[in-house]
């Protein structure tokens, strides 16, 4: 049995960026910390860093001052401000390219435009964006766009893990909707060369296992992207990897969303390859297993 992992799988840049601001956090002793939801969309992350004493919250009406971590996903200014004005010292871990897509709501806005969002409503990124731009509409499927009135201007961003093709067609749709579209491709270029690298991958395996957070958006997308040309298990660690998944399978193949840390996804590599050379009984023979690091899908670990 061959296992291949996919190019680029593990941490992006602003999750890498978001755990490297806690980490430094951390090492400056002072406390208590906090961050409002969690940092990143990985159980196994936010479980570490509570146990080395940042704690999570939902809001800061019942907790002491302190240093309050915005989380990589984002917040509206006006919840920044009532940190600083509670005494908080902030450390913003906002992902550079989700403050862009807020940027671009605040200008669209202001220029006359109705902000639509293609995302999901209930992700903290969309809800930062829904907190700064009360009236903005969000799209999460064609039949959403139906109920929208026609108005002169819409200004169209996109949550940045959002599938290209699907805010493709989205969009084509909405031209229909006003006189005059304004469309930002927001979608993060990591998110998109990593969705097309692990649906190349599926494309040539028996089985494609996707590691990352339950509430991962982006890990949820590449779920749905791989299960579109093969039989696809999201999983959010090593243990839950099912032994029947593997029996007959020459090829798999493994991708993880951009919260999902190297050590994790070695995890899910070193179970593969041990059920694989030591199979129960019940299972037919066993066939000789390698880990591939081949040019195309390179095990990659954070720096």
């Amino acid at each position: 049995m061959e296992v291949l992992l996919s190019k680029g799988a593990g941490f992006c840049f602003g999750v890498k960026r978001a755990v490297s601001l806690a980490d430094e956090v951390l090492r400056r002793g002072k406390r208590p910390v906090y961050t409002l939801g969690p940092l990143i969309h990985n159980p196994q992350v936010i479980r570490e860093f509570e146990e080395k004493g940042i704690k999570v919250v939902g809001n800061l009406d019942k907790v002491h001052p302190g240093t309050v971590i915005l989380r990589s996903h984002g917040v509206a200014p006006s919840i920044q401000m009532e940190a600083k004005d509670k005494g908080f010292e902030i450390v913003d871990a906002t992902c550079p390219r989700v403050k862009r897509v807020q940027q671009l709501a605040a200008r669209l806005k202001k220029e006359g435009y109705q902000v639509v969002v293609i995302g999901e409503r209930g992700h903290p990124e969309v809800a930062s964006i829904l907190e700064l731009l009360r009236d903005a509409d969000v799209i999460e499927s064609f039949e959403t766009i139906a109920r929208l009135p026609k108005v002169k201007r819409i200004g169209v961003i996109a949550q940045t893990t959002q599938h290209m093709e699907h805010f493709k067609e989205l969009c084509k749709l909405l031209i229909s909707k006003a006189e005059e579209v304004r469309i930002y491709n927001t979608i993060c270029e990591a998110s998109i060369t990593r969705q097309k690298n692990s649906l190349e991958l599926a494309k040539g395996v028996d089985l494609m296992i996707v590691v990352g957070g339950y509430n991962s958006a982006n890990t949820r997308r590449l779920t749905e992207i791989c299960k579109a040309v093969a039989e696809t298990h999201h999983i959010e660690e090593a243990a839950q990897i099912k032994e029947k998944w593997l029996k007959e399978r020459e090829r798999i193949g493994v991708t993880a969303g951009a919260s999902t840390p190297i050590s994790i996804i070695n995890e899910v590599l070193r179970r593969l390859h041990f059920l694989a050379a030591h199979p129960t009984p019940k299972n037919q023979k066993n066939s000789p297993s390698r880990l591939r690091n081949s040019a195309l899908y390179r095990i990659r670990s954070s720096p």
